[in-house]
């Protein structure tokens, strides 16, 4: 029995077919955990997700921005982009499952094993404690899967407010949280959090820092498990593991096993795209 950690999918479904038959995924028996962005870029974005509903209980994901992306076209609330791939998701029959399945799914999971790790598709505040995060991640899950959910698709979409406060409020609050969990890569030393920066820490300009070098006020607490970076190129970070590694960009679809840590790879096997997330 073991459990898998997988980083972005992005409808590369033939790429992860090839991951799981790499590590011998047996469904009776093993779990799989995805960090978010099930959807959109990669050529089966309709196929990946009704892969993944299908496995039930053995397959768990965080919502990503583009898992947030297809719910909010789903609604109207969101403008399509040239590179989307996930109208088919729109137009299948099984298209309303698959969207209530989706909305129904959290922003941060408590992942098994020693490690006491936390997965979240970009990361975590560094005043948060894993339980805060949990706790404001259900806040979402509960609107999202609720009945008036498509109210917040169209507050969802914004900068603002880019510095966490506890008497955040309603929609403001909703968003904060949710760009945290799916947007978050670089923060400011007074703690903003800016949304525009995306391509390596390196190059970046002094006043930013990646979000996980930032100092952490539960600094005991386990390794944090992401994806959405690509452009990051490093997987072991101070906080934990970022598992995207630009499968859709042509790059590779990783997975970390959590039993004893090991990282697995695969080559991606569709068509590469050409421009920078």
């Amino acid at each position: 029995m073991a459990n898998y950690v997988i980083g972005d999918v992005q409808g590369c479904l033939d790429s992860l077919l090839k991951l799981l038959e790499k590590v011998q995924f047996n469904p009776q028996a093993d779990t799989l955990w995805f960090a978010g962005d099930l959807v959109n870029r990669g050529p089966r974005s309709l196929d990946t997700l009704r892969f993944v509903k299908n496995l039930g209980p053995r397959a768990h994901t965080v919502l990503g921005n583009h898992d947030l992306h297809l719910l909010a076209l789903w609604c109207n609330s969101g403008r399509s982009h040239e590179s989307d791939t996930i109208a088919e998701v729109v137009q299948a029959p099984d298209g309303e499952a698959l969207v209530d399945w989706l909305r129904g799914q959290p922003l941060a999971l408590p992942l098994p094993g020693p490690q006491n790790a936390l997965l979240t598709h970009a990361g975590l505040l560094p005043e948060w404690s894993f339980q805060q995060a949990q706790g404001l991640s259900a806040e979402v899950q509960h609107v999202l899967s609720g009945p008036n959910w498509q109210a917040f698709m169209a507050e969802l979409y914004g900068n603002k407010p880019n510095r966490w406060e506890a008497t955040l409020e309603g929609f403001d609050r909703l968003r904060f949280v949710v760009n945290v969990f799916t947007r978050m890569r670089m923060v400011r030393d007074d703690g903003k959090i800016d949304f525009k920066y995306k391509l390596e820490p390196a190059d970046a300009p002094p006043d930013l820092k990646p979000w996980f070098e930032m100092p952490r006020e539960f600094p005991g607490e386990g390794p944090i498990i992401f994806g959405h970076w690509s452009t990051l190129g490093q997987i072991k970070n101070k906080a934990g593991y970022c598992l995207d590694t630009g499968c859709v960009w042509g790059g590779q679809l990783s997975a970390l096993r959590l039993e004893d840590e090991a990282i697995i790879q695969v080559e991606s096997v569709e068509p590469p795209l050409s421009t920078i997330p």
